[in-house]
């Protein structure tokens, strides 16, 4: 068999058995002096949570609102650069309120800050009929881990993070439309007492009227090692926790207004999970082609 032949079969075996979204770039890195930035508002409102067996409780209602830019830059044509950066971070909680009495019993509180950032770097292992590539994000803690009175408002999870990934995908036609789908996987070392992670996701996409509009599907992940401390951060209502895990399907639309801008708009719900928000996520955003 062909070397080009084994590449092949290697790849189209890592897109069937990892499943979820495309994180730092994807398989197909920025051409040299391209790029692609965009602004956008995330948010997620629970009053309930998936526990450390996966099964949901009620809760105080909580919520978590970030504003970031997103940035890819292409320094040549293998090599891009990706950041995305919270510019602005908002948690909060409401009243605890007595179910018999309607008296106060904890006060709401919220904080405002910087979100924990990103920076990547996605390097092109392989072009043609099927891409790859591999990618190392750090993570930098510019959140507030410890918010509030109580210290249990989060905007962050204070710990420094160096995930390891390898992302995979084709292009094709159905009839007429232009499609695509991908794959990756990556393991996420954590630091501070915090489990590592596995990462792993699909994603699919078509390109409608004239490639005007993109529609989007996800499946994406995350599955913790548990060799962290016991007991560490394990709070069920925030998306900072420690041996947090979830399987989460999330649509998006990309409309081209303009040749090299658009909006997009999407959302995210957890088909299950363990020590999360169990609520459906939101985003709208606007995004530039350079």
């Amino acid at each position: 068999m062909k070397k080009q032949s084994i590449i092949k079969n290697i790849v189209v075996l890592i897109l069937f058995f990892f499943s979820t979204t495309i994180y730092a770039g994807g398989p197909w890195p920025q051409l040299k002096n391209k790029g692609y930035i965009k602004i956008s508002e995330w948010w997620i409102i629970s009053n309930q949570h998936y526990t450390d067996n996966g099964r949901i409780d009620p809760n105080v209602t909580s919520g978590l609102f970030n504003t970031s830019i997103y940035a890819e830059y292409g320094f040549t044509d293998k090599l891009t650069g990706v950041v995305y950066f919270p510019f602005l971070s908002r948690a909060y909680f409401n009243n605890t309120v007595s179910g018999t009495t309607e008296e106060i019993i904890i006060p709401g509180e919220a904080i405002n800050s910087l979100g924990d950032t990103d920076i990547s770097i996605n390097y092109k292992i392989l072009g043609g009929p099927i891409a790859l590539s591999a990618s190392i994000t750090i993570g930098i803690p510019l959140g507030n881990d410890s918010g509030g009175s109580m210290g249990n408002l989060q905007t962050g999870d204070g710990e420094f993070n160096q995930l390891l990934q390898l992302n995979a995908g084709t292009g094709f036609k159905i009839g007429e439309t232009n499609a695509y789908a991908s794959a990756y996987a990556g393991y996420n070392n954590r630091t501070e007492g915090f489990s590592d992670e596995i990462r792993y996701g699909v994603e699919a996409g078509v390109t409608l009227f004239d490639n005007r509009l993109t529609a989007i599907a996800r499946l994406y992940g995350i599955k913790s090692t548990n060799n962290g401390i016991e007991g560490q951060r394990e709070n069920s209502t925030s998306i900072f926790a420690n041996n947090s895990e979830h399987l989460t399907f999330g649509p998006e639309i990309a409309y081209n207004i303009r040749e090299n801008w658009g909006v997009s708009a999407g959302f995210g719900t957890a088909l299950s999970g363990k020590l999360i928000y169990a609520a459906t996520s939101y985003n709208v955003g606007v995004f530039f082609k350079i």
